[in-house]
């Protein structure tokens, strides 16, 4: 069975269609990357996926069963701007999470259990790279740093899936370089399947196993909103990356 099922999925604001008969399997494991041109419905289904938006209508199914109708612990996300809390240190931005998850009234632990998720936060910023900077502030911190930081908060609640919604378009080119890295590390390390938005289609084909091309097929000049979005292509990349990548390079600027 699929992680994510989806059959003739629809997603409408009133008179305003944004995706239409979407058909759609994701097997756990997979790093599906989204592209296509802006305004079409990428994010949107980004936030299907994280329980933010809901279907108009259609079979929207995550292992089997109804896609929960809000965000939970089994979704992690990391948005472009960096959502981190700015008077937390590094290591309570990422305590945050499991502190809530486990005492989600009060949002905090004591004693041994707050020990433990200590812990827990301290190795999942050394996956990331952050050890040394546990005890600064957001503020301290570089563009990527701040970016790895935001993926240490979603990956330390240990979900099924996670949701990248273009990353990566702020930081520098070099930095840019050790981020994809860093995903792809992490993605192996932790059997993550990952779905990211992308305006950079080297981008969409170097990271991804499967990249999806969003796209309107019909257009009525006279009523622009009437038709949505479907995924036009479905691109398995797989191990045939770097190929791929060499061939982009020779008929595509990007």
């Amino acid at each position: 069975m699929s992680l994510v099922t989806v059959k003739n999925l629809w997603k409408e604001y009133g008179d305003n269609v944004v995706l239409e008969n979407l058909n759609l399997n994701i097997e756990a494991g997979e790093f599906c990357t989204l592209v296509g041109p802006s305004g079409c419905g990428k994010t949107t289904f980004l936030k299907m996926l994280l329980g933010q938006e809901n279907p108009t209508r259609g079979t929207f199914l995550l292992d089997g069963k109804p896609f929960p109708e809000e965000p939970g612990v089994d979704r992690g996300i990391v948005f472009q701007r960096y959502s981190v809390f700015s008077h937390l240190s590094v290591l309570k931005n990422v305590m945050l999470g499991i502190e809530f998850d486990q005492s989600p009234l009060m949002g905090r632990l004591f004693g041994q259990a707050r020990k433990a998720a200590e812990a827990e936060a301290m190795a999942m910023l050394e996956a990331v790279g952050l050890g040394d900077a546990a005890h600064k502030y957001p503020s301290e911190l570089s563009g990527g740093m701040q970016q790895r930081l935001s993926i240490a908060q979603s990956l330390v609640k240990k979900p099924k899936i996670l949701l990248l919604d273009e990353p990566f378009g702020a930081l520098d080119p070099g930095i840019r370089a050790d981020m994809h890295a860093l995903i792809l590390d992490l993605w192996e390390k932790n059997n993550l399947t990952v779905v990211m938005v992308t305006h950079d289609l080297h981008e969409g084909f170097y990271l991804g196993t499967r990249l999806l091309v969003f796209d309107k097929v019909r257009h009525d000049p006279h009523a622009p909103n009437a038709y949505g979005a479907r995924i036009t292509y479905d691109i398995p990349v797989g191990d045939t990356r770097e190929s791929v990548l060499e061939e982009i390079d020779k008929t595509i600027k990007v």
